[in-house]
C-alpha cells in the first residue's frame, strides 16, 4: 500500500498550481520515454498525480490507463483535455488495473511513497508482457546529506513532507533485481543525482541481485 493519500489530497491543488522547475530536464525526460514507447503498446502509470505526464505520453501509445491513489489529484486530471485512449482511475499502486498484461509501467516519483516496495515491483512485473519495461524516476532519499535526511523528517512531523522511504539507489537495485527486472538504463535528468531515472526490463529467470547496472550518456 501507498502512504499519505491524506497528504496528497490536501496538497493536490497546490502540486496543480506548482511550475515545473527544471523544464530542460522534464522535457528530456519526456522524450526519452516516448521513444521507449510505441503505437500498439498498452501502458499503465502509477501515482500519475494530476496527469501531465500521462496526457503527453498517451498520444504516441494504443491504451494508456493512470492511475493514482489520490482522490483530488485523479479528480483534478480527468478535468485536463486528453487524448481519447487515455482513462484515469482511482487506485493504489499495487492494484493492477484491466487491460494488462502491459507493455510498459511507468512509475515517475512515487517508488519512494510506497510502503512495501519489494512486493510492489514483484506485482508490477507480474503485470508487465514477457519483455516489457519498467520506466521510473524515483527519489533516493537515503542517498542524500544527514542534514537534509533530518530535515524532511522534521518537516514530515508538521505535516509538510508526504510519508517517504529513505531509499538509496543501491537499495533499489537490488529490490529491481530481486523482483524480475534487468536495469538496461540508468541516467540523471537535471541536477538531482539522487533522483535517478532507471529502465528495467521484465525478464526470466529472476537476476542475481548482486549483478551492476548499466549506465547510459552523461546527464542532459
Amino acid at each position: 500500500m501507498t502512504s499519505g493519500a491524506a497528504f496528497w489530497d490536501r496538497f493536490a491543488d497546490r502540486y496543480a498550481a506548482r511550475p515545473i522547475k527544471d523544464v530542460a530536464a522534464y522535457e528530456a525526460l519526456v522524450a526519452d520515454a516516448s521513444a521507449r514507447l510505441g503505437p500498439e503498446d498498452r501502458v499503465l502509470e502509477i501515482g500519475c498525480g494530476t496527469g501531465g505526464t500521462a496526457i503527453r505520453l498517451a498520444e504516441g501509445v494504443a491504451q494508456y490507463v493512470a492511475t493514482d491513489f489520490s482522490a483530488e489529484m485523479i479528480r483534478i486530471a480527468k478535468a485536463k483535455p486528453a487524448p481519447p485512449n487515455l482513462h484515469f482511475l482511482l487506485a493504489e499502486a499495487a492494484a493492477l488495473p484491466e487491460g494488462g498484461p502491459f507493455d510498459a509501467i511507468c512509475a515517475f516519483n512515487v517508488l519512494h511513497l510506497v510502503d512495501d516496495l519489494s512486493g510492489l515491483l514483484q506485482q508490477l512485473r507480474r503485470g508487465l508482457a514477457s519483455g516489457g519495461f519498467l520506466i521510473c524516476k524515483t527519489w533516493c532519499f537515503g542517498d542524500l546529506p544527514l542534514r537534509f535526511r533530518f530535515l524532511f523528517r522534521a518537516l514530515r512531523l508538521m505535516g509538510l513532507f508526504p510519508p517517504a522511504r529513505f531509499l538509496t539507489q543501491a537499495d533499489l537495485y537490488q529490490m529491481l533485481l530481486a523482483a524480475g527486472f534487468t536495469i538496461e538504463a540508468t541516467r540523471v535528468f537535471g541536477a538531482r543525482a539522487e533522483n535517478p531515472y532507471i529502465v528495467a526490463r521484465a525478464t526470466e529467470p529472476l537476476m542475481d541481485a548482486a549483478s551492476p547496472p548499466p549506465t547510459e550518456s552523461p546527464r542532459p
